[in-house]
């Protein structure tokens, strides 16, 4: 494999040293470039661009040719192991991702199969070796996949939800039939996870959307217990390095000290929690990712390099850090915004990197 000219965003993650804070944003290829919309228009819906290698490397690749990002994200979507599993995902305007057949019953969780990362997920995998190949070693590819715990929400709901109603039924009224579901979907997630890195993924995120809407008893029981599972199951070398992997529960602030004893290598977090009260919670168990509110993005660019600033003063001194928005980049940002909030991490973070 050819050498990675910048491992800093690696390096950062397993808290080794770094010449400055590496950068890069959830949904970094994506609607606020106008070249991502026309290759989605070109590819005629978001499913056929996912499952189109060529197209998905074009677009994981568009923002890294107009900013110097630390890293590269495989373009892909979290829904990818549940529409293997048979469910019948599409897409609504305006209502975001659906499933023709939801999981309501005990007999339909025994059914789900698990699905075969070179089989019905190789476009995916296909995906991770093109990307793998165009990026000639620039930076490192991250591959990713949703919790089992965030997966299983949108397969009992049948698509978004407000109430998390269905899906907390199951969980406290069912369940036996919760965990086997729970179960499963970690299964699939390790060896859907375990195949991006023998495709060429060099480090792994989980996105743990929904954990936030339990409580604390049920976020251990339901949602860490598994990615607990995953990160014990997951490869953790390839191509001669250390193969990091980052847990990311949004609204999880409050429950850091558990996510950092899963032994995964980073903690990715939201904008409602302190950087400096996270490393001081955490201390040198883990490294951080994060964590600017995403609308920061939508102020003058003079006001975003006094927040890149100020959240680069409360982690401090030393590696460890991982600069990302706390969420996805909306759609309608400037890309001129956040281009400025790349090169503002660059630039000011050295001082804290001597």
């Amino acid at each position: 494999m050819t050498e990675l000219k910048n491992d800093s965003y690696l390096r950062a993650l397993l808290k080794q040293p770094v010449d400055y804070t590496p950068v890069w944003m959830m949904r970094q290829a994506g609607r606020y470039l106008p070249e991502y919309r026309e290759v989605r228009s070109q590819a005629g819906d978001f499913m056929s661009l996912c499952r189109n290698p060529e197209l998905a490397c074009e677009v994981t690749l568009q923002p890294l040719r107009r900013f110097p990002l630390d890293a590269a994200i495989l373009f892909s979507d979290i829904l990818t192991i549940p529409d293997a599993m048979g469910l019948g995902l599409y897409f609504s305007a305006g209502e975001g991702p659906r499933f023709e057949r939801p999981i309501e019953s005990a007999k339909q969780v025994e059914q789900l199969p698990i699905p075969d990362p070179e089989g019905e997920l190789g476009y995916v995998m296909d995906a991770v070796r093109t990307i793998r190949r165009e990026l000639k070693g620039e930076v490192p590819l991250i591959g990713f996949s949703g919790s089992p715990w965030t997966l299983a929400t949108y397969m009992v709901e049948g698509g978004t939800t407000k109430s998390f109603s269905k899906i907390k039924a199951m969980a406290f009224s069912q369940p036996q039939v919760m965990h086997q579901l729970l179960d499963k979907l970690a299964d699939s997630v390790t060896s859907y996870l375990n195949a991006q890195v023998a495709a060429g993924a060099q480090s792994l995120m989980i996105f743990d959307t929904w954990g936030g809407v339990l409580s604390e008893r049920d976020y251990l029981e339901f949602s860490l217990r598994y990615m607990q599972k995953i990160v014990s199951g997951l490869t953790r070398e390839a191509d001669g390095r250390r193969v990091p992997v980052t847990l990311f529960t949004k609204n999880g602030g409050q429950w850091l000290e558990h996510i950092a004893a899963t032994g995964c290598d980073a903690l990715g977090l939201d904008w409602t929690t302190n950087l400096d009260d996270a490393r001081r919670r955490v201390g040198d168990k883990v490294a951080l990712q994060g964590n600017m509110d995403p609308s920061m993005l939508y102020a003058p660019i003079s006001r975003i390099e006094q927040e890149v600033d100020a959240l680069l003063a409360r982690y401090g001194e030393g590696s460890g850090h991982v600069f990302n928005l706390g969420h996805g980049i909306h759609p309608d940002v400037n890309p001129e915004h956040a281009g400025a909030f790349i090169e503002s991490v660059h630039s000011l973070s050295k001082k804290y990197h001597k």
